[in-house]
């Protein structure tokens, strides 16, 4: 796994690459990642899959994954999986370093500007906040006990004396409302956005957080907040986060619908399954299927399967791509292949949007996804 093995050939890296303004770049500067990564952590240094890495009987690797453009995995099935065993979900990291100076410079922060942050984890983000717009102005919100202990403890040995609050970032943090950002460095999931947000935040204020569902975890998105106490925007990237626990999406037991799925007749498929498994149309085609769970498995140097499994109903599909040949099966109350054939065609009849056509309004009401225009929901 080369790359830097230092905080000073870290930041030299991010600056060649980012297109971060100045005071962002310096507040990563100034604020050394290894400061909240603890001794042993998770990485996946050689591959896809994480590894146990202890600092102190690999020193070397640990400063590669520190200070390389990857996560860093703090915590595994809430804290149930102990370190070295790896867990079924990641459940706290330390973002990969170039999205969180990207996140930073889409925020638009001035000294005094006050943030609420959803989701403290190590600290390391908040610290950054901190640098920007000064400790006070920062609240942050951790769900995890434990974890909450750990980011309060490294913000104050590191200097960064922010308000941490222990609770429920869904619900905000009213009793410091209102903010003039609001950022979210875990995902929100299907239809829930939470309103708290939106009421906790100034007119003219900034809303950004990922957010996806089962089928595509997911975007980014950068919504602004109306004197109408409603807010809306496109989504600006795509991402991958951590999703908020009380929403989090059944995972983990691919392998037992695969089998499954395996149990239908085989037949050709109406649509290629490269298209409603990776690329922008994924995020199009997933908002037509948004409980259907989409999983990728490599089974040879170009073959590959796509998965699809339906948790709550018991429906699996699986389409096996082997020598350029498709053969799909499935079993089940619905026919998941079928489903997934449908939303590609209404995608295609859409002309095929990218992930960045899409937006979201969010009311008292509820949420609402658009394309181009909020005045075009679908």
């Amino acid at each position: 796994m080369p790359g830097p093995t230092s905080h000073a050939e870290h930041t030299a890296e991010i600056r060649a690459v980012s297109r971060a303004g100045r005071e962002v770049l310096a507040a990563f500067e100034r604020v050394d990642r290894g400061w909240f990564v603890p001794r042993r952590m998770w990485c996946s240094p050689r591959g896809r899959l994480p590894e146990p890495v202890d600092l102190l009987t690999d020193p070397e690797l640990w400063r590669r994954c520190v200070y390389g453009d990857t996560v860093v995995v703090t915590q595994f099935d809430d804290g149930a999986t102990h370190w070295p065993e790896v867990g079924r979900v990641a459940t706290s990291s330390a973002s990969q370093p170039r999205l969180v100076v990207d996140m930073l410079e889409r925020l638009r922060l001035r000294p005094g500007t006050t943030v609420l942050e959803i989701g403290a984890g190590t600290g390391y983000n908040a610290a950054l906040l901190a640098e920007l717009a000064g400790a006070p102005q920062v609240t942050t919100v951790e769900l995890d006990p434990t974890l909450a202990e750990i980011a309060a403890a490294n913000l104050t040995r590191t200097g960064h004396p922010v308000h941490l609050v222990h609770g429920d970032g869904t619900l905000g943090c009213p009793d410091r409302a209102p903010f003039d950002r609001v950022v979210a460095t875990v995902a929100a999931v299907g239809d829930g956005l939470p309103y708290a947000w939106v009421e906790q935040t100034r007119p003219g204020g900034l809303i950004l957080t990922p957010w996806g569902n089962a089928y595509d975890n997911g975007v980014l998105l950068e919504l602004t907040v109306r004197p109408d106490g409603t807010a809306s925007g496109p989504v600006v990237s795509g991402v991958a986060f951590m999703q908020l626990r009380g929403q989090r999406v059944f995972t983990g037991h691919a392998a037992d619908f695969a089998e499954l799925a395996d149990a239908g007749d085989p037949r050709p498929s109406a649509v290629p399954p490269a298209e409603v498994a990776f690329g922008e149309g994924v995020f199009g085609i997933g908002l037509r299927m948004p409980e259907v769970c989409c999983e990728v498995s490599y089974t040879g140097e170009r073959d590959y399967e796509v998965l699809l499994y339906h948790p709550a109903g018991g429906s699996a599909a699986v389409a096996d791509v082997r020598d350029g040949v498709v053969e799909v099966r499935e079993s089940g109350p619905r026919a998941l292949w079928a489903e997934v054939e449908a939303a590609h065609g209404w995608w295609a009849g859409q002309g095929r949007p990218g992930l960045h056509r899409f937006g979201v309004t969010v009311t008292p009401e509820g949420q609402r996804v658009w394309l181009d225009s909020p005045a075009n929901p679908l």
